[in-house]
């Protein structure tokens, strides 16, 4: 079996849990750890039974809850060297770095786990494709433009979580946001706009995507509603049978089964 949930995901927390017969992992740690905790316990599961950690980078929102999970259970982080670096001042004592080099498959338990570079503000930040017997999933959380090669990473999935952050028109409105966030925000490392999620849900949609989340939503500049809208008018020309499904970073989003 594989069980796929992701636990929040927003502007403000991400974190994912993936379990199969022989692995519990989580995918970023951007919620407190007490959060985590909760929501994981609302799946029936604990966080003490979590395996490892695999870091797509060193922001807050990704990485919250990683200094008080490192002391209280010690779990395993799997991240690039250059990621660890930047979080080692928090972690001075951690002893649990599983690392490994852009672009490596990393093997844990009965997962296969791609990494691969992604476009973002980051030190390396990396997308993730965990491939299983039942199937793939992806995660495309952070990002400002999908290059070939993350295109072609992504392609077999069968699940994919995909950044729709903002709308463009709303973020042009934000008064919150000064000129400059706004620049950083739309530039080629920056985060994808509803429309460039739906041009990526085009590009690698196929016979084996069935489901997307659309994930890493900006509450202030966007909605469930303008996502979910604009990515399925993107894929209504032959891939209408994609499931879209929304994310929040309030609750857990409907657990993703095969068997």
């Amino acid at each position: 079996m594989l069980n796929f949930t992701i636990l929040g995901s927003g502007s403000r927390g991400n974190c994912a849990y993936l379990e199969t017969e022989h692995a519990r992992v989580l995918v970023d740690a951007g919620f407190s750890c007490r959060q985590i905790e909760e929501r994981l316990a609302t799946l029936g599961r604990e966080l003490r039974d979590v395996q490892a950690v695999f870091l797509t980078h060193e922001h807050g929102d990704h990485v919250l809850g990683l200094k008080t999970m490192a002391k209280r259970y010690g779990i395993p982080v799997y991240a690039n060297r250059p990621t660890a670096e930047c979080l080692r001042d928090k972690l001075p004592e951690f002893q649990g770095w599983r690392l490994f080099d852009t672009g490596a498959t990393i093997r844990h338990a009965d997962l296969e786990v791609d990494s691969f570079a992604v476009p973002h503000d980051a030190y390396d930040p990396v997308g993730f494709i965990f491939r299983h017997r039942l199937g793939s999933v992806g995660f495309l959380t952070d990002l400002g433009y999908a290059t070939k090669l993350v295109v072609e990473r992504v392609r077999a999935s069968r699940a994919l979580v995909l950044e729709a952050n903002h709308c463009p028109d709303l973020l042009a409105r934000d008064r919150k946001r000064p000129w400059s966030v706004k620049q950083r925000i739309l530039s080629r490392h920056g985060h994808l706009s509803n429309e460039a999620a739906a041009q990526v849900a085009q590009q690698v949609a196929g016979p084996d995507l069935e489901d997307i989340f659309l994930g890493h939503l900006s509450p202030d500049c966007n909605t469930p509603e303008l996502a979910r809208e604009t990515v399925a008018a993107g894929l209504a020309d032959g891939h209408a049978g994609i499931r879209l499904h929304g994310t929040s970073m309030e609750r857990p989003a409907a657990t993703l089964g095969w068997s």
